[in-house]
């Protein structure tokens, strides 16, 4: 048969939140850097990869999140219906030699056309908990790159398909980072609280209280907090008089400059955020989004903190008191959050992008003479 040419053409599906457009757009440069065509498939609200992967073309379908109700899940079947023809147009025109969908409803359209035409088919999941968009598609699947070691809510049969690449990240994020450096006695100590793409009231409310608890120890606090906009009023003033230096904002654009200097971070624990937590190598108290699809969230952060890197602590054990008792026992025994830090930069995959790179050209058949075989490619569809 004949040799599959060298410069392969990859299509994208993803859409949504960051948490599945970034490890894409790092896929996306990644391959391009290798002389690969990348082309990005998405809903009307996801976005391109724009300055960051010029060579990227994007093409829209229709598609819809699932919504309760019988009514609203007979829209979002149009809508996905209609999504899934628009794809198979436009996988028709490109050929390309792989897909791979990055979890949420948009890519499902793309990722069954692919299917149902024998494209090979890769899937990446970002959480610890498979999503619900890749848990219909896992099946038609060849390969499921995961971030972390384990991932709940696989079938048994399909997990011999699983290869953990790791959580690509920004990479501002690797370019920032730098040793952790314990706080030194009567030195700055920098606190990081994020959180998430949505912002948490529950740390405008909680995190300023329990800091005002701290003492003495509340002079040499250094506080980059993310809040929400219609919260910032609130934080400031739970901060005033507290003595605590303290900068709020509800978007920081210099995060990763600010995960860098953190002694220590407070966050949710959205996919992204462990990720970035990791290849940093910064400890954290993790406070899951309690209401995040299939507590994906806990189920992450507790992956972190099993393996040493963090604390989870559930939304509803998070009160003023607890807390500075918390904050208070690990900036009084320092060597804990060296140790927790050192433990979060091993947890991360630093080089995720190109694992996950090196798979997806192995699933196109690039390395191994020709295309995946007639049987391979009825095994996943």
């Amino acid at each position: 048969m004949m040799r599959r040419p060298e410069r392969l053409t990859i299509a994208l599906a993803a859409g949504g939140t960051g948490g599945h457009m970034f490890p894409a757009e790092a896929l996306a440069r990644t391959l391009t850097d290798r002389g690969h065509r990348v082309v990005l498939v998405t809903d009307r609200r996801g976005h391109s990869f724009g300055n960051a992967v010029p060579e990227a073309e994007t093409f829209r379908i229709r598609a819809a999140t699932v919504t309760p109700g019988v009514l609203g899940k007979l829209r979002s079947a149009a809508e996905l219906t209609a999504g899934y023809f628009q794809a198979r147009r436009i996988l028709r025109t490109l050929h390309p030699d792989a897909v791979v969908g990055f979890g949420g409803y948009p890519s499902v359209p793309t990722v069954l056309a692919a299917a149902h035409q024998r494209i090979p088919v890769g899937l990446h999941e970002q959480n610890a908990v498979l999503g619900r968009a890749n848990r219909l598609l896992a099946a038609k699947a060849e390969l499921i790159a995961t971030s972390f070691p384990g991932i709940a809510g696989m079938k048994p049969g399909l997990r011999s398909r699983i290869l953990q690449t790791g959580n690509p990240v920004r990479p501002a994020v690797a370019e920032a980072r730098r040793p952790y450096a314990v706080p030194a006695h009567d030195a700055p100590i920098h606190i990081l609280v994020l959180g998430g793409s949505q912002g948490a009231r529950i740390f405008s409310e909680v995190v300023p209280q329990a800091l005002a608890r701290l003492g003495d120890l509340r002079a040499r606090l250094r506080v980059s907090q993310q809040c929400r906009p219609e919260d910032l009023d609130m934080a400031s003033r739970a901060y005033e008089g507290t003595g605590v230096a303290v900068e709020l904002s509800s978007f920081f654009q210099d995060v990763p400059e600010r995960l860098a200097a953190a002694h220590l971070v407070v966050c949710r624990s959205g996919a992204s955020t462990v990720a970035e937590l990791a290849i940093a190598g910064r400890p954290a108290i993790l406070v899951p989004y309690p209401f995040a699809t299939d507590d994906h969230q806990t189920a992450n952060a507790r992956a972190l903190a099993v393996a040493g890197g963090g604390w989870l602590v559930p939304q509803q054990d998070l009160d003023p008191a607890s807390l500075a008792r918390h904050l208070s026992d690990l900036f009084a025994q320092p060597d804990r959050l060296e140790q927790a830090a050192a433990a979060a930069a091993r947890f991360g995959v630093a080089d995720a992008a190109a694992r996950l790179a090196d798979a997806v050209v192995r699933l196109a058949g690039a390395d191994r003479g020709n295309g995946p075989s007639q049987s391979e490619r009825e095994a996943a569809a």
